[in-house]
C-alpha cells in the first residue's frame, strides 16, 4: 500500500479519536472525516482532513475506513444500516472497527463484508487519551492476516503495541481481557489512595514508593496523579467503561466463567452512573471510595 495513493476516512474523532485521526494525517495519508458531531472534527478539519457530510459519502470516498465510536448499537449501525460503511464502500477496500464492542458483533461485519469483497479487521485499543496523543496505544486485532499486514503501516501511526491475535472477534476478546484486568486494578488504586489519606499519610509521597514496587501499574501511574490533583476528566468514560464490563460480563457467561473482581468493579460504576457521573473518567471512582 503506498500512502500517497490511500484515501483514508475516519469516523468518531472524540476524546481518542481525534488524536489517532490527527496522527495519520500526519503520516502522509488522505483523511477524510465523519462524526455526528462537526465541531469536534475542526481541529482536524482545519489541520487538512476533508470533512464529509454523511457515512455513506464518506465511505464511497475512501480505502480504508476506521471507526471509534460509542456503542455496539453504534457500530452497527455504522456498518451494516442502509446508509452505512459496508452498504457503500467500493470493493476490494479495508474497514477497521477500533471501538470496544461484542466479538458476536465484530463476525457479523466481517461476514457481511467478505459477502462484498470487503476486508474487515475488529482492532480495539488500550492506553487511555494519553496513548491516543502519543501514539503509543496498543492495538488488539482480529481478521485475516493479509489484511492485517496491509493495514500494518496506518497501525503503526497510531500505536506501538501492535498484535493480531487470531481471527476475527480476537482482538475484542482480547480487550475483555484487558477491561477484565483494569476493573481490579483500578479499584485497588482507589482505595490505595483513600487508605493512605484516612491513615493521615501523605498521598504523594505514598505513590513514589508504591509506584516503584510491586504494586506498580499503568493504572497507578496514570491516574493516581489525576486524582490526588483533583482531574476527574475523562480519559476514557466510565459511561464506556461500564458498556466494556457489561460486554465482558456476557461473554464470560457465556462460556460458563464466574468473574466475581469484574462484577464488583461494574456494580461500584454502576453507582457512580446512578449519580449522573457518567461522563467522567474512571480514576473518579475514587470519590465513591472517598465517601
Amino acid at each position: 500500500m503506498i500512502k500517497s495513493d490511500i484515501k483514508v476516512g475516519f469516523i468518531g474523532t472524540g476524546v481518542m479519536g481525534a488524536a489517532m485521526a490527527s496522527h495519520i494525517l500526519d503520516g502522509g495519508y488522505k483523511l477524510s472525516v465523519y462524526n455526528r458531531t462537526k465541531e469536534k472534527a475542526l481541529a482536524l478539519i482545519n489541520k487538512g482532513a476533508i470533512w464529509k457530510a454523511s457515512l455513506a459519502e464518506l465511505a464511497k470516498d475512501s480505502d480504508v475506513v476506521i471507526t471509534i465510536v460509542g456503542y455496539p448499537k453504534d457500530v452497527e449501525e455504522v456498518y451494516l444500516g442502509q446508509n452505512g460503511i459496508i452498504n457503500n464502500i467500493k470493493k476490494g477496500s479495508y474497514v477497521i472497527d477500533m471501538t470496544t464492542s461484542k466479538p458476536s458483533l465484530a463476525k457479523k461485519i466481517y461476514e457481511a463484508a467478505k459477502e462484498k469483497d470487503i476486508f474487515a479487521l475488529d482492532a480495539p485499543v488500550s492506553g487511555g487519551d494519553v496513548g491516543a496523543a502519543e501514539g503509543t496505544l496498543s492495538i488488539m486485532i482480529g481478521g485475516d492476516r493479509e489484511a492485517f499486514e496491509n493495514l500494518k503501516p496506518i497501525f503503526e501511526l497510531m500505536g506501538k503495541n501492535i498484535v493480531l491475535q487470531g481471527g476475527v472477534g480476537a482482538g475484542q476478546h482480547t480487550k475483555m481481557c484487558n477491561q477484565i484486568a483494569i476493573a481490579s486494578n483500578i479499584m485497588g488504586v482507589c482505595e490505595a489512595l483513600v487508605y493512605a489519606k484516612k491513615s493521615g499519610l501523605d498521598p504523594e509521597t505514598v505513590l513514589k514508593s508504591i509506584g516503584a514496587g510491586g504494586a506498580a501499574s499503568w493504572q497507578l501511574s496514570a491516574y493516581a496523579p489525576r486524582i490526588l490533583n483533583g482531574d476527574f476528566a475523562p480519559g476514557f468514560y466510565i459511561k464506556h467503561f461500564v458498556k466494556d464490563m457489561k460486554i465482558a460480563l456476557e461473554e464470560a457467561d457465556a462460556m460458563g466463567l464466574d468473574t466475581p473482581a469484574l462484577s464488583l468493579s461494574k456494580k461500584l460504576y454502576d453507582k457512580l452512573i446512578e449519580q449522573g457521573k457518567g461522563d467522567l473518567g474512571t480514576q473518579a471512582l475514587y470519590k465513591l471510595y472517598l465517601k
